[in-house]
């Protein structure tokens, strides 16, 4: 059963928002390489999967650190204990092991409530930053643009 992306999901950023909308489309394509029983078809989804998952990552974690968000030493330790856990199941797959079920059912699980908990948490003061960000340069561009133009 693949993975719905709903409101329920989003945690109010767009650009994050969009990331775990990609992260969603990769996990079923991990369950569509099980029903293809496909080896080959995972590896490649999964290496995908994983490269992207860690960009996100990182990318989370920046915003998480402009913005001052307090949790960020616990939030980044659940990134690295999930990175190792997804590079344990592609060694296993890699070594011929069929781990679309369980791999599947992990990421649906973790997915879900990362999102729903983990990144809620940090939603609302990486919001306010980027939108204090945004303030900022506007009134930057505003200040010499209109002293120029105006």
């Amino acid at each position: 059963m693949t993975l719905e992306w709903s409101a329920e999901l989003e945690i109010g950023i767009p650009v994050i928002d969009s990331q775990h909308q990609r992260i969603v489309e990769y996990i079923n394509k991990v369950e569509l390489a099980h029903q293809h029983h496909s080896q080959e078809e995972l590896l490649l989804v999964l290496d995908e999967l994983v490269d992207y998952t860690l960009s996100h990552f990182a990318f989370e974690e920046t915003l998480m650190e402009e913005a001052g968000y307090p949790f960020i030493k616990a939030h980044k330790k659940v990134h690295a204990l999930f990175t190792r856990r997804i590079a344990g199941y592609q060694q296993r797959a890699k070594s011929g092991e069929d781990v679309t079920e369980e791999l599947t059912h992990t990421l649906k699980a973790w997915l879900v409530n990362h999102i729903k908990h983990d990144d809620r948490d940090y939603s609302g003061i990486v919001k306010e930053n980027m939108n204090a960000a945004t303030k900022r340069a506007k009134a930057k561009k505003g200040s010499w643009m209109s002293r120029l133009f105006g």
